[in-house]
C-alpha cells in the first residue's frame, strides 16, 4: 500500500545518503525541503522531494494533506527506565526540602524504593503500566525506545522486568531495545557486601539473561556511591562474553571514571555526563561511543548541566534522551527534552534535531532503519500542527504541537 503525504510546508531532516551519526559542527546542519511530498510504501519510506517533482502517474492508496504543517522523523529515545511500578512523588517532596539524590538513596528511597515496589507488583501489572506510558510517548512523537531493567536487583525480579520488556517488544508498534541493568544499585540485603552482589550479577543473572535472549545491551551505574570502575570492569567483561554490548551510566554525580571504562570496552553510549572534563572529551573523541545527555534528570534533580556546548565545539557527537523513570525524570516527552537542549544547554534547534534522532538512533544501534527521513528507512514520522519555523518547535516548550504520528507506515 502506498501513502502520500503532500503539500508539506517543510520536510525536516532528509538524507539522500544517511549518516550513522552527526558530530561537532555537522550537528548544526539539517537538510530540509520546502513544499514537499513524502511517499510511503507499506512500512518504509519510498521517496521524497519537492511537490513539483512528484510523479502524478504513481497510484496512491491513501493521501494526507499537510498544508501549512511540517513533517519530522520520529524521536528515538535511547535511555529510559519505563518499566517500573508506581510513582515516587513523596521523594519529590524530599527533594524540595533539600535532600540530595544520595541522601534519599541512603534512607532506602530512590532505586531501592522502586525495587521494593516492583517486587510486589505482578508481571501483568508491570506490563499494563508500561504499555500506557509507551502509548503516551508515541503520541508525543517517539518512534523508538530503549528500556533498561534495574529495579529488580535480584535474579527473579530482574528477569521479571526483562520479560515484560520482551513482551512490550512483541506487542508495541515501536522499535524497542532491552538493556540489562542489574548493577543499578546495591540492594539493601547486600549492604556492606557490594563485591558479593557484583558476583551475583555476573554468575546468577547474566547467564540466564543471555540464555533467554532477554537483553540487547548491558549497563552499569558507574558513579560515586554506586558501582566502582573495578566493579564495572568485571560486569562488562562478563556481559561481553555473552554478546551484550555495554551502555554505561557515567559521571552523573562526580568524575567517576565511568566514561573511560565505557570507552575501554567500546560502549555504544555513555549516559548522563554532568561531570565531563578535557580528559573525558579526549577519550570520547578517539572512540565510537556516543555521549548521551539526559536533560530531564539534571532539570528535575537541580543538578549541574553537562557541558554540551564544550563537547560539540570539541568535535564530539551528542545525543539527548529522556531518562524516563519514576525518581529523577518522570517524563518521556522528547519535545520537552528538545526545548531543554536549547534553553539549558545552549544547543541550536538543528543540533537538537540531530541529537534526538540521528544520534539517539546510533545510541540504540538502529541507524540503518531510524533517525532521519531517508529512502528505505522505516516510515516513523510526526506531523506538526501549523507552525512558522523549525525554531518554533523547541521555542514553544509547553505547547503540544504534534497533530499526527506514524509508526512503520501506520497512523496513530
Amino acid at each position: 500500500m502506498k501513502t502520500l503525504i503532500k503539500n508539506i510546508k517543510k520536510l525536516v531532516h532528509t538524507e539522500d545518503k544517511p549518516k550513522i551519526k552527526s558530530a561537532g559542527s555537522e550537528m548544526a546542519k539539517i537538510n530540509s525541503i520546502d513544499n514537499a511530498f513524502l511517499l510511503i510504501e507499506d512500512n518504509k519510506i519510498l521517496d521524497f522531494g519537492k511537490m513539483e517533482d512528484f510523479d502524478t502517474k504513481i497510484e496512491i492508496d491513501k493521501f494526507y494533506d499537510a498544508s501549512g504543517k511540517m513533517v519530522y522523523p520520529s524521536f528515538c529515545d535511547s535511555h529510559t527506565h519505563i518499566v517500573y511500578a508506581g510513582s515516587r512523588e513523596i521523594e519529590y517532596s524530599d527533594k524540595i526540602k533539600g535532600l540530595s539524590y544520595e541522601e534519599i538513596a541512603k534512607r532506602g528511597g530512590g532505586i531501592l524504593n522502586s525495587a521494593k515496589l516492583l517486587h510486589e507488583t505482578s508481571e501483568n501489572e508491570l506490563y499494563e503500566q508500561a504499555e500506557k506510558r509507551i502509548w503516551e510517548i508515541i503520541k508525543q512523537g517517539t518512534g523508538a525506545l530503549e528500556i533498561k531493567s534495574g529495579y529488580g536487583l535480584n535474579p527473579d525480579d530482574e528477569l521479571k522486568m526483562l520479560r515484560v520488556i520482551k513482551r512490550l517488544k512483541e506487542t508495541m508498534p515501536i522499535e524497542i531495545k532491552a538493556t540489562f541493568l542489574g548493577a543499578h544499585s546495591v540492594p539493601a540485603n547486600y549492604k556492606g557486601r557490594q563485591t558479593e552482589y557484583v558476583d551475583s550479577v555476573i554468575n546468577e543473572m547474566i547467564p540466564v539473561v543471555a540464555s533467554e535472549e532477554l537483553a540487547d545491551y548491558i549497563d552499569v551505574f558507574c558513579d560515586k556511591g554506586f558501582f566502582t570502575v573495578e566493579d564495572t570492569d568485571r560486569i562488562l567483561i562478563a556481559g561481553m562474553k555473552y554478546g551484550l554490548r555495554p551502555k554505561i551510566h557515567a559521571n552523573e554525580l562526580d568524575f567517576s571514571g565511568g566514561v573511560q571504562v565505557g570507552v575501554k570496552y567500546n560502549a555504544l553510549s555513555v549516559d548522563h555526563l554532568e561531570f565531563i572534563g578535557d580528559e573525558e572529551i579526549a577519550v570520547l573523541l578517539d572512540s565510537e561511543t556516543m555521549p548521551t545527555v539526559l536533560p530531564g534528570a539534571a532539570f528535575f534533580l537541580g543538578m549541574r548541566f553537562s557541558p554540551v556546548r564544550k563537547m560539540i565545539d570539541a568535535g564530539l557527537p551528542v545525543a539527548l534522551a529522556s531518562d524516563f523513570n519514576p525518581g529523577s525524570s518522570p517524563s518521556g516527552n522528547m519535545k520537552l527534552i528538545s526545548s531543554m537542549g536549547c534553553i539549558n544547554y545552549k544547543m541550536l534547534p538543528e543540533e537538537v534535531i540531530n541529537a534526538t534522532t540521528t544520534n539517539t538512533a546510533y545510541a540504540m544501534g538502529i541507524s540503518d532503519t531510524h533517525g532521519s527521513i531517508a529512502r528505505g528507512k522505516f516510515a516513523n514520522i510526526f506531523i506538526t500542527k501549523p507552525i512558522p519555523t523549525i525554531e518554533f518547535f523547541p521555542y514553544a516548550y509547553g505547547s503540544n504541537l504534534i497533530e499526527k504520528v506514524m509508526i512503520k507506515g501506520k497512523f496513530y
